[in-house]
C-alpha cells in the first residue's frame, strides 16, 4: 500500500511539474508576443494617478518625466529632449542659438562644463572645462538633471541668469551672473602666424553643418595670404566640444591621403563601420601641429586621434576630455527628440579614448611656468666676480613676460625648430608624429 501511495505521489508531482512548466512556457510565449508588456504596469500607474491623485496632473509632463527617468538609467550622454530643447539643439548644429554658449555633461551626477564656446557669454565669464555648475538661478542642477539644466540656461537674449560654480582650488562655490545672448559661432577662425616662414593658424571651434566648407575656404584664404604656399599649420582644437561626426571625418580627410580615420562599433561587435581617407583634394604634407586640452571632446578627439595615429601631425597640449561614444538623434512625432548612445568609436589604431582621452605627443601646460619673484643666482650675484669690461651691466634684468597663449607660442617655436633641423623654412614633413604601433 505504501509503495502504491508513493507511486501516486510521484505521478502527481510529475503532472504538477509538467503543468507548471507548460504554464511557464505559455507565459514566456505570451511575453515574447508582447515585448512591451511592462507598459501595462506603467499604464496602470498612470491611470491611478490621473483618476485618484489629490490634485489635477498634466499627463504629458507625467509621461515626459517617466521618459526622463528611463533615460537616467542609461549613460550620461543619452537624453530625452522636450520639443523646445530639441529645437534649440537643431539651432546649435547650424551655429546660432540663444543662451550662454556652454557645452555641459553630467559627471558623477554633477553638471560639468565640457567646454565654453568661443566668444560666448560663458567664455567671457571665465568658465573653464571641468567647472561644476551646482545651481542655476537657485535651482539645484542635481535635481534639474541634464535636460532641465539646459532648459534653465537657455532664454531670451538680454535676460540674466545666475550660476553657482565650483572649481578645484575654490575655497567655496562662487556665483556668476551672465547675460544670455544670441550666440553665433563661425566654426573656423584663420590667422597668419608667421608670414615669412609661411605658417598658418586655424581654429575649429565646433563641428557644425558646413564646417568642412569653412575649413576649405580658410585654407584657400590662408594660402593666398602667404603668397600661394602653406609651409606649416597649427590646427587648434582646444575647447572644441565636438558636434557632427560626418564633419569631423571630412576635416580629418582634408589632411590625410590614405588610411583609416575612425571606426565605430555598435551593440553587435561584428558590425563595424570604418571611415577611410580619400586621396582626392588632400592638403600637401606640410608640418602640422594639433593643439588640444581638456575641452577637446568627442568629434574633435576623432580628428586629433586620426591625425596622431596616421603620423600626420604632432598633437600638443594636455589630455583631452575622453568621450569615445557616438550618439544618434531621433525626432519624435510630437516634436520632442531622443539622443541615444549607439556605438563606441575607435582611432585608426583601434584605441578607445572613452574615459582616457587623447594623450598628446608633447605635453604643454596651458600657462607658462611661473617666473619666480627672486630669480636664481647668476654670475653677477657672486662676490668678487669679474666685471664685463666690454659692456655696462644693467642695474636689474627684467623678468621675461609670459606669452599671451603659451601653448600656441610653444607650437610656433616647435615649427621653427623643425625648420632649423630640416635645413630651411617649411621643410616638408618636418612636424609629424611617430606612427603608433
Amino acid at each position: 500500500m505504501m509503495r502504491r501511495l508513493a507511486l501516486v505521489a510521484v505521478l502527481a508531482l510529475a503532472f504538477f511539474a509538467g503543468l507548471v512548466a507548460d504554464r511557464s512556457a505559455s507565459a514566456a510565449r505570451r511575453a515574447a508576443s508582447r515585448p512591451y508588456r511592462a507598459l501595462d504596469v506603467f499604464a496602470d500607474v498612470l491611470g491611478h494617478v490621473e483618476s485618484s491623485y489629490l490634485e489635477p496632473v498634466d499627463e504629458r509632463e507625467l509621461v515626459y518625466g517617466a521618459i526622463d527617468g528611463m533615460m537616467a538609467r542609461l549613460d550620461a550622454h543619452s537624453a530625452f529632449m522636450r520639443p523646445e530643447v530639441f529645437e534649440q539643439l537643431r539651432d546649435e548644429t547650424t551655429g546660432e542659438f540663444d543662451g550662454l554658449g556652454l557645452e555641459v555633461a553630467l559627471e558623477d551626477g554633477v553638471l560639468t562644463v565640457v567646454s565654453p564656446m568661443a566668444e560666448s557669454p560663458g567664455e567671457r565669464a571665465g568658465l573653464r572645462p571641468g567647472d561644476r555648475i551646482l545651481a542655476i538661478d537657485g535651482a539645484s542642477t542635481h535635481e534639474l538633471g541634464l535636460a532641465g539644466s539646459i532648459r534653465r540656461m537657455k532664454g531670451a537674449p538680454g535676460s540674466q541668469v545666475v550660476l553657482e560654480v565650483d572649481r578645484a582650488g575654490f575655497t567655496a562655490p562662487q556665483r556668476l551672473t551672465l547675460v544670455r545672448e544670441r550666440v553665433r559661432t563661425q566654426s573656423v577662425d584663420l590667422r597668419v602666424l608667421d608670414a615669412g616662414r609661411g605658417y598658418l593658424y586655424l581654429r575649429v571651434k565646433a563641428f557644425q553643418e558646413r564646417t568642412d566648407r569653412a575649413l576649405a575656404k580658410a585654407l584657400a584664404d590662408g594660402r593666398e595670404a602667404l603668397g600661394g604656399e602653406i609651409r606649416g599649420l597649427v590646427l587648434d582644437l582646444r575647447n572644441n566640444p565636438g558636434g557632427l561626426l560626418d564633419q569631423a571625418v571630412r576635416v580629418a580627410d582634408a589632411f590625410l591621403a590614405e588610411g583609416i580615420i575612425v571606426s565605430t562599433e555598435g551593440r553587435d561587435r561584428r558590425e563595424v563601420e570604418v571611415q577611410r581617407a580619400r586621396p582626392k583634394g588632400t592638403e600637401p604634407g606640410y608640418p602640422m601641429i594639433v593643439l588640444v586640452n581638456r575641452g577637446t571632446a568627442s568629434a574633435s578627439e576623432i580628428v586629433a586621434g586620426a591625425l596622431q595615429d596616421n603620423g600626420r601631425a604632432v598633437v600638443m597640449g594636455t589630455q583631452t576630455y575622453g568621450k569615445g561614444s557616438v550618439q544618434t538623434i531621433v525626432e519624435l512625432e510630437d516634436g520632442s527628440g531622443l539622443k541615444l548612445t549607439v556605438a563606441r568609436y575607435y582611432t585608426p589604431r583601434h584605441r578607445s579614448i572613452q574615459e582616457l582621452g587623447i594623450s598628446p605627443d608633447v605635453v604643454v601646460a596651458e600657462t607658462a611656468p611661473a617666473v619666480p619673484a627672486q630669480p636664481p643666482p647668476a654670475e653677477r650675484d657672486l662676490k668678487r666676480h669679474l666685471r664685463n669690461e666690454a659692456a655696462p651691466v644693467p642695474a636689474s634684468i627684467p623678468a621675461p613676460a609670459a606669452p599671451e597663449d603659451f601653448q600656441l607660442r610653444t607650437a610656433l617655436d616647435y615649427l621653427r625648430a623643425t625648420d632649423v633641423l630640416r635645413g630651411g623654412p617649411g621643410a616638408r614633413g618636418a612636424a609629424t608624429a611617430p606612427k603608433r604601433q
